[in-house]
């Protein structure tokens, strides 16, 4: 059932589980974060923005987003809202309608299609980071942090968790986000940190 949802498009994806501070300043988005704050439910879209600018609209923007809901907002004298959301939920776009202010489209959301997954994923990809942060650690001389998997979380979150701190690009992230599924999204996560695992082996390597 598709339903209207006050939408921010940004420069990079928001995941499930992922927090996302924002400074908003621009009118119309003020205008959108007061909206929000009204709701029964304080929530909003974000969608990556594939071309274009933030700011000022006239952007070209994907399909596939992730619904953000406001946990925290903080109103400023010079009128700037500093907003902390966190992700909820994955949602396709079905058709955008006019921003009257602000963009707003009619979105569906997106369970994965199947959670059939692997019991070893989580300890599997816990393994490939603990190897990603030992690297960067001997690369900056400093201890890195421990990150497992949680007892109250699924693989999805899991693997959700782990792909919104690692340092990968907007491309990558959104890949991962519009993955049909927790086995297809383990794939795309592991991948992408056997990519970075090499390259911060080869630039260690480099510097000896």
């Amino acid at each position: 059932m598709s339903y209207r949802l006050p939408m921010f498009p940004l420069g990079t994806p928001l995941l499930p589980g992922a927090a996302l501070p924002l400074n908003v300043f621009e009118l119309r988005y003020l205008m959108m974060m007061d909206d929000c704050r009204a709701a029964t439910t304080p929530e909003f879209g974000v969608v990556l923005i594939e071309r274009g600018s933030e700011v000022g609209g006239g952007d070209e923007r994907t399909a596939v987003g992730c619904v953000a809901r406001i946990v925290r907002m903080l109103e400023h004298e010079d009128g700037r809202r500093s907003v902390l959301a966190v992700g909820d939920r994955r949602i396709r776009v079905e058709r955008w309608l006019d921003d009257d202010p602000y963009p707003v489209a009619m979105v569906d959301d997106w369970p994965d299609e199947s959670d059939d997954v692997n019991e070893f994923v989580a300890a599997d990809l816990a393994q490939r980071l603990a190897v990603f942060i030992d690297l960067v650690a001997r690369a900056t001389d400093r201890p890195g942090p421990v990150v497992e998997p949680d007892l109250d979380e699924t693989p999805s979150e899991f693997v959700c968790r782990v792909a919104s701190i690692l340092p990968f690009g907007p491309s990558d992230r959104q890949s991962i986000l519009a993955a049909p599924d927790v086995a297809e999204r383990y794939e795309r996560v592991a991948v992408a940190l056997d990519d970075l695992i090499a390259v911060t082996r080869f630039r260690l390597a480099d510097e000896i």
